[in-house]
């Protein structure tokens, strides 16, 4: 059964049930670690992502928060800093932040449902893609910086680059 045939009350619902549906249904692993929060591994191409996801009943929010497994170390923050920025111009939906305390990079984003409004499953699915597609796409020029000694520029210059059709 998949999740359009499930009977789910959204009223009644914190948004998180929902995503924790979708995330048991592609079998990734998930840990609850209260009521408003739910944390996800998801293994991408490049690493492990931790994906965080919590509900501000408060102010009616669900936000979302993917951290790569490495850590930026502090002689090369700045640089990574100045990517980070020229990253975020490129955006439309979320941002990355390099966390100063202890050099974590995140992808951040929200869902606002304020006036009673509900999370579907395709926003659910969205805001879970748009994390990890965002961290699968950027990762290798943030390691361009952190590990090849790569300025930001050339960083960015590297990650713009696709590639068209199949060899």
């Amino acid at each position: 059964m998949d999740l359009s045939e499930r009977q789910i009350d959204l009223n009644a619902q914190n948004p998180l049930e929902l995503i924790e549906m979708l995330v048991s249904s592609r079998e990734w692993p998930f840990e609850r670690s209260g009521e408003n929060e739910l944390n996800i591994n998801v293994s991408g191409a490049w690493c492990e992502y931790s994906v965080s996801l919590t509900w501000h009943e408060e102010i009616e929010s669900l936000h979302m928060a993917a951290a790569f497994d490495s850590r930026v170390p502090e002689e090369k923050r700045q640089e990574v800093q100045i990517l980070t920025a020229l990253i975020n111009e490129q955006l439309m939906l979320g941002h990355f932040d390099l966390w100063s305390d202890d050099g974590v990079i995140l992808f951040r984003h929200t869902l606002m449902l304020q006036g009673g409004a509900h999370a579907t499953e395709d926003q659910c699915d969205a805001l879970l893609q748009l994390g990890i597609e965002s961290c699968e796409r950027y990762y290798p020029a943030f390691q361009f910086v952190v590990w090849a000694g790569k300025t930001a520029k050339e960083a960015i210059s590297a990650s713009m680059f696709e590639t068209a059709g199949n060899a």
